[in-house]
């Protein structure tokens, strides 16, 4: 799979949120199902990429995550440059986090394309008895927003995967009728109507206590 000659689409997606909301343990979980306790904050920006099918499209995801922290904000610009997807993730046992949430979505919407597909996640949703912030408001404000939306344990991998394959799905069905578009062949938007093998195992996940899913653009 890491042969790069069959890769038919390349998808940049951004994580961005606080500083401890868990971003670097949700990027380490998907693309290599690890966790590490006592990871550091991140400095400066990193990527991993990850390559998956598709609609029998070979689809390589190329996601980065930087610090959350305010004197890290001088990447920005380059940071979100050509992104086409952005995981917006807050901690459920922080309140502050959450409440952070529309700062940055302001400012990812002043340096990403409009069409950016963005997933609201809450993660560290296996801290249930330390819960700060309701489902439902994080429901509303992802429905008020326009964004997907799941709650996810990158320690317990509770609909990590489901998260991110919903958002490349969902870019791979944008972008991919942006093609068939420039091909002249608008009519056919319907075929694409195959990419709804998402959230392969969201079921089995739903004892998490509300890890639910928004309409997403």
């Amino acid at each position: 799979m890491s042969n790069d000659a069959k890769i038919d689409y390349g998808f940049k997606v951004v994580l961005i949120g606080d500083s401890a909301v868990g971003k670097s343990q949700l990027l380490a979980r998907f693309t290599k199902n690890e966790f590490n306790a006592d990871s550091k904050a991140t400095i400066g920006v990193e990527f991993q990429t990850k390559t998956l099918v598709i609609d029998q499209k070979m689809v390589k995801a190329q996601i980065w995550d930087t610090a959350g922290q305010e004197r890290y904000r001088a990447v920005t610009s380059a940071y979100y440059r050509g992104a086409v997807g952005a995981m917006l993730v807050y901690d459920m046992t922080k309140r502050p986090t959450f409440d952070h949430m529309s700062r940055w979505l302001e400012e990812l919407r002043g340096h990403a394309d409009k069409n950016i597909v963005i997933m609201l996640i809450g993660n560290k949703c296996d801290l249930t008895s330390l819960r700060a912030v309701p489902v439902e408001d994080a429901q509303e404000f992802a429905e008020r927003e326009n964004l997907c939306f799941m709650e996810t344990s990158a320690l317990e991998s509770t609909n990590v995967e489901s998260a991110f394959l919903t958002a490349l799905t969902e870019i791979y069905r944008i972008i991919s009728k942006k093609s068939l578009s420039a091909e002249g062949d608008n009519g056919k938007s319907g075929s694409l109507k195959g990419t709804a093998i998402l959230v392969p195992n969201q079921e089995e996940n739903t004892n998490t206590g509300g890890a639910q899913q928004g309409g997403c653009c």
